[in-house]
């Protein structure tokens, strides 16, 4: 078989921080290892499954990050305007009374609450004025198993897709096992955006030169749409029940013209309009407070290269596959394309192998920050930082945002920068 020619996998420009980042740690060699395709595959198969074997969750997180925390004492209301203020769309819960991590809070809880106490625009939904983080909680873990679902820095990206896919979530903390302190929200397009910065380190496979109407990839039954005449509520309703992240907004020509997705239901928290959900998802769409650019959108004669190439550009996390006439046909999503391209060819392997990395690296290497610190219980906000160099410093700020009469700090918004910790 003649070699593969190593080009990128994107064509896109890299992003110097995280370039440096893996240049300064050098290649992952704790992560699970790379699996020998059986005799008779096609090695082109487990090209991007070996390849998340082979770097850990640690690779993954970048040079500089955000990470806002919530203390489950803190009104659901005001998280929810923090989660908005703060640019960030879930939030670890922590607990004071059992000193760890209990769960997270994201944009799924703002919109199981309003589906599930919105009654009129009329009628104040009390259950998101007054109640606390921990009040839902109790409420929601009646029907729900809200349990923290996380992973350790040196587990593999493959282990990393592998819980986020099989537990049917979007984000998943990265726990230091020592510490107990929350490093990163690792994504699907996290994920992705790490494979093509690095996508010149391994061959490009064949199979990408496919049409998507020839690949398995995608949804293409059953697809949730919602009418542009439909209100806010009803399309809350289809979130709910059907479990999907957006749906592709159609007209009476059954023409898609527009997306709404579970973060432009935050929006309404920003722009206090959640006691309207009588609205339609015309008016919605019209009041969306930043800009939004059309569907993006795919054809059934476009290659998966092509494809998976417009999601890394545009940071997105799914397309919608229209036919010539605009009228929806399936929806590719990231959750398809790393189904397809790293798990799916894992079980062709006889057995399958999912190994778990043994971890080299100290766990004094990574940035810890107790969490009693980041909850300080002076009775004035609280703000602390380290010296402000670009870069080589671990920076820490806290902001704090109390409940009503209540002197606990409730949340914290941690910046690190993870370049002069210690053996990275």
């Amino acid at each position: 078989m003649e070699a593969f020619a190593e080009v990128p996998l994107f064509e896109l420009d890299y992003e110097e921080e995280d370039v440096l980042s893996a240049q300064r740690k050098g290649a992952s060699t704790y992560a699970s290892h790379p699996v020998a395709p059986p005799a008779d595959a096609d090695p082109d198969t487990f090209i991007y499954m070996n390849f998340m074997k082979r770097h850990c969750c640690y690779d993954a997180i970048p040079t500089s990050s955000k990470l806002v925390i919530f203390d489950t004492t803190l009104q659901v209301k005001k998280a929810f305007f923090a989660l908005v203020a703060n640019g960030v769309r879930a939030a670890p819960l922590w607990d004071s009374k059992l000193q760890c991590f209990v769960g997270m809070l994201t944009i799924t809880d703002f919109i199981n609450i309003l589906h599930r106490y919105y009654k009129s625009p009329l009628v104040q939904i009390y259950e998101l004025e007054e109640h606390k983080i921990e009040t839902w909680r109790e409420i929601y873990l009646q029907y729900s198993n809200n349990q923290l679902i996380s992973i350790t820095p040196e587990s593999s990206l493959f282990d990393a897709i592998y819980s986020l896919l099989k537990n049917k979530i979007h984000r998943l903390p990265v726990i230091d096992p020592a510490s107990g302190n929350v490093l990163h929200i690792l994504t699907h397009k996290r994920i992705l955006k790490f494979l093509h910065i690095f996508g010149s380190m391994i061959p490009k496979p064949r199979f990408l030169q496919k049409r998507i109407s020839e690949v398995p990839i995608g949804t293409f039954k059953e697809i949730a749409t919602v009418q542009e005449s439909a209100t806010v509520y009803e399309a809350l309703s289809i979130f709910v029940e059907r479990r999907v992240s957006a749906l592709p907004v159609v007209n009476e020509q059954a023409k898609v013209v527009a997306l709404y997705s579970r973060f432009d239901v935050i929006n309404l928290a920003a722009q206090k309009n959640y006691n309207n959900l009588n609205m339609t998802m015309r008016e919605a769409i019209a009041c969306r407070s930043c800009w939004v650019e059309g569907v993006l959108k795919c054809y059934p004669h476009e290659t998966l290269e092509t494809i998976i190439d417009r999601i890394a550009k545009a940071e997105v996390h799914r397309l919608v596959l229209v036919d010539s006439d605009d009228v929806v046909r399936g929806i590719v999503s990231l959750s398809d394309l790393l189904q397809a391209l790293v798990l799916s060819p894992a079980a062709h392997l006889n057995p399958p192998t999912h190994q778990h990395p043994q971890f080299e690296r100290s766990p004094s290497h990574y940035p810890s920050q107790q969490m009693s610190s980041c909850f300080p219980s002076s009775s004035e906000p609280t703000r602390t930082s380290q010296i402000s160099t670009k870069k080589d410093i671990f920076e820490t700020d806290f902001y704090a945002l109390r409940a009503e009469e209540k002197e606990e700090v409730h949340v914290s918004v941690l910046k690190w920068n993870r370049s002069s910790v210690k053996g990275v």
